[in-house]
């Protein structure tokens, strides 16, 4: 590859400061950009100072500019308010795919060609290639940190402009080039969720923002067993913050599945009704089928229907799945297996092996046992 300018977004973290470092190795001039998407309290929570920090540090070592910019307004409008309008509907967005498609590749990318960048970097492990003159989106060599799932709603354009250094190396491999060169955040831990929610839990965040409305929590027999405190504090598959746990099913066999885990299988938004069931694999919690919209597609173009492989939620396996669609142009996947937890306002990503098609927000889904 010939010289070229690339700006990488440095975010203090060990990935994106590999990835600078190979860059300038091979020859290109890098610039770092740090970027800060939050302003609300996040000298409390947000760990964006900390990680400016780490990020200058590396920039220092690697011998590169580093210039900070705010994208705070534009993540408030863009990421923020749509998250917030996903949630008040009754369905749970991914915040870290609406980012990557309206910040990461949008605001930051036409911050860098303002530059003279030809190309940004980030430290995503996903891969890009050319391929019948057409641009692809790969998962990353490390099935375990592999990206693409967040970076499927990139389009054509946005994905010629980008490189992924580390999406071609494992993690393991990463962490020891950036011991071996001194970096000063060679043993950062990886961050976890969100900058602006943080550690801080997630439901005393969200009530900042979203009123609340109580209603009763039922089991599928129809029986009240608790009160909630508004729909949109929960999310399908939910375990945790119930507050029904001493609560035992209805017709429980002793010494059977009495004390098995209550989950969140359904939320009526109309009668306001949380409704739940006991064991992982109670038949409310699987699909066989969803349909999603708001289709984006990597490569500019809608995948012909037919058997492909697809993910409901990051960190799963990928899953045979038919892919159809409706005349309103919506895409409909049929699974082999039920998919379990499969949740509207979450991605449905699908792959042909390892290439990342796209995909859409799931709008429903269909379980295999019928709804009450």
């Amino acid at each position: 590859m010939a010289k070229q300018r690339i700006v990488v977004g440095l975010s203090g973290g060990v990935d994106s400061a590999v990835s600078a470092y190979l860059l300038k190795q091979q020859g290109h001039e890098v610039i770092a950009i740090f970027m800060k998407n939050w302003e609300d309290d996040d000298s409390e929570y947000c760990s964006s100072n900390v990680d400016f920090v780490d990020a200058a540090s590396v920039a220092d070592v690697l011998g590169i500019e580093i210039e900070h910019v705010n994208f705070a307004a534009d993540y408030k409008d863009r990421v923020f308010a749509e998250f917030l309008r996903e949630y008040q509907a009754g369905r749970t967005p991914n915040p870290d795919v609406l980012c990557n498609a309206e910040i990461k590749f949008k605001a930051f990318l036409d911050h860098a060609m303002r530059l003279g960048a030809d190309k940004i970097a980030t430290g995503h492990y996903a891969r890009v290639r050319e391929a019948g003159g057409q641009v692809q989106l790969l998962k990353g060599l490390d099935p375990a940190k592999d990206q693409s799932y967040f970076l499927h709603r990139l389009n054509p354009a946005q994905l010629a402009r980008t490189l992924f250094p580390v999406g071609e190396l494992h993690k393991t491999e990463v962490r020891r080039i950036a011991a071996e060169i001194g970096l000063p955040n060679a043993k950062k831990k990886d961050s976890t969720g969100i900058c602006f929610i943080g550690e801080r839990p997630f439901r005393e965040f969200l009530g900042r923002y979203l009123s609340k409305e109580p209603g009763p929590i039922k089991d599928e027999t129809g029986r009240t067993i608790a009160r909630h405190e508004g729909l949109s504090f929960y999310t399908l598959g939910q375990r945790q913050g119930l507050g029904i746990g001493g609560v035992k099913a209805r017709g429980a066999q002793k010494g059977g599945g009495e004390h098995a885990p209550w989950f969140v299988a359904r939320k009526d938004i109309e009668k306001n009704t949380l409704w739940v069931v006991q064991g992982h694999e109670h038949p409310w919690l699987l699909s066989s089928a969803l349909e999603a919209d708001d289709l984006s597609w990597a490569s500019g173009n809608a995948p012909a229907p037919g058997r492909y492989a697809a993910k409901t939620r990051y960190r799963q396996a990928d899953a045979a799945c038919d892919l159809r669609y409706d005349a309103a142009g919506r895409m409909g996947l049929s699974f082999a297996e039920p998919q379990w937890a499969v949740t509207p306002g979450q991605s449905a990503v699908l792959y042909d092996g390892d290439v990342c098609l796209g995909g859409g927000v799931i709008a429903s889904a269909r379980s295999p046992a019928a709804a009450r």
